[in-house]
């Protein structure tokens, strides 16, 4: 009887193995070792595909970004994509989603998009849509950056996951205002999300603002 194979090393299944050690663990959890013990491979082997663990790490954060939907920037059959603020909103929603399924990549990710590709499609996708929906390109950089900023800053952390569940942290002669404070942590996914779209949407309306004026000078 033929022995059982055991599944082929890949690169893909290399990366899918750091991201879900990542997910599981945060990024400490990932050395070469310990890899090589998940895929069951000797750790030598790993270097036919990663000389390093921080390659290994540039790659699970580029397979984030991969999972980021930029459709909503591409129309071939019209030739355009949708109105930049719609579009706008719809992608930061996506990278939002992306990020909080995979929050201990953040990090990694915040560094820029350095050599990774889907983070450099990403990039040059959202600047391009700026640029052909007529901001000028200075400031369709800096809207690639502040978008950035906003979602991954949102995606570090839990707002009103920061706040105790016990009441008695709250003495009124100190916070006043804190009274409800404990209540926060069981409603936080419904708070956040809040927050993100009444952030997002003041941010658009201010942009939306500045086209005006972008438009009105050209």
């Amino acid at each position: 009887m033929a022995r059982p194979r055991k599944p082929l090393l890949s690169t893909d299944r290399i990366v899918r193995t750091a991201r879900e050690l990542v997910d599981a663990e945060g990024l400490a959890a990932v050395s070469t070792r310990r890899l090589a013990a998940e895929l069951g491979v000797s750790g030598p082997s790993l270097y036919n595909h990663f000389r390093t663990k921080d390659e290994i790490l540039e790659a699970v954060a580029d397979s984030v970004s991969a999972q980021v939907d930029l459709s909503m920037f591409e129309d071939p059959g019209q030739g355009a994509g949708r109105e930049w603020r719609t579009a706008l909103h719809d992608w930061a929603v996506s990278y939002r989603t992306a990020l909080r399924a995979h929050p201990n990549i953040v990090p990694v990710l915040a560094r820029g998009p350095g050599r990774r590709p889907a983070g450099l499609r990403l990039a040059d996708v959202v600047y391009g849509a700026m640029v052909d929906a007529g901001w000028p390109p200075a400031q369709a950089t800096s809207i690639g950056a502040l978008m950035r900023y906003f979602i991954m800053g949102s995606a570090l952390g839990s707002f009103a996951g920061g706040f105790v569940d016990d009441a008695s942290a709250y003495d009124p002669a100190d916070y006043p205002h804190l009274g409800q404070a404990h209540l926060l942590s069981e409603r936080q996914e419904k708070i956040d999300e809040r927050a993100f779209e009444t952030g997002l949407r003041a941010l658009l309306d201010g942009l939306a603002e500045q086209f005006t004026q972008v438009k009105g000078t050209a």
